[in-house]
């Protein structure tokens, strides 16, 4: 009898157990080549960013990190627009980086006056890299003023020196 119980549990599980789903080769197949193409997809993303980010390091290499300006000026001139432009697409592919431009002024005008001009010279530079598309909240722009000549003379070439934005990266 307990024999007799027990097929006849069997029985009445298996009549409840559904049959496993159908699958239809023709529907499955256009799934997993989607898949596989987002993968391979994905991967080509990931290959060209790399090569993106290897490209705009190799500029950043051979670009002097400073942008000079005139006396009395914070204007970007012509000429570092390619600097500009190196630092901003470098921010703009790599995630992670950060930057601090230090704007700088000669030892001309009051401590006062050249804090103000080191700032806004930062800040054009900052305006600048933004222009290119790196992010704003990895971008810190300071002012030394006059604290942090690169040349100590008194002469109108180390005062040229002194009026700067140097691009730190971090």
């Amino acid at each position: 009898m307990k024999v007799v119980v027990a097929v006849a549990a069997l029985a009445l599980l298996a009549g409840c157990a559904s049959p496993p789903p159908k699958t239809d080769a023709a529907s499955a197949a256009p799934v997993s080549k989607a898949a596989a193409a987002a993968g391979g997809a994905a991967s080509k993303s990931a290959m060209a960013k790399s090569a993106a980010l290897w490209e705009a390091k190799g500029r950043l290499s051979a670009t002097d990190p400073s942008v000079f300006f005139d006396y009395d000026q914070f204007n970007i001139k012509t000429q570092f627009h390619s600097t500009v432009s190196a630092f901003g697409n470098y921010l703009a592919i790599d995630d992670k980086a950060r930057i601090t431009i230090e704007g700088n002024a000669d030892e001309r005008g009051t401590v006062e006056y050249n804090l103000a001009l080191g700032q806004k010279r930062a800040e054009a530079v900052s305006i600048g890299l933004q222009a290119i598309g790196a992010n704003p909240a990895r971008i810190e722009a300071v002012s030394n003023g006059e604290e942090k000549p690169r040349n100590m003379a008194k002469t109108e070439a180390a005062f040229a020196e002194n009026r700067r934005a140097d691009l730190i990266l971090k």
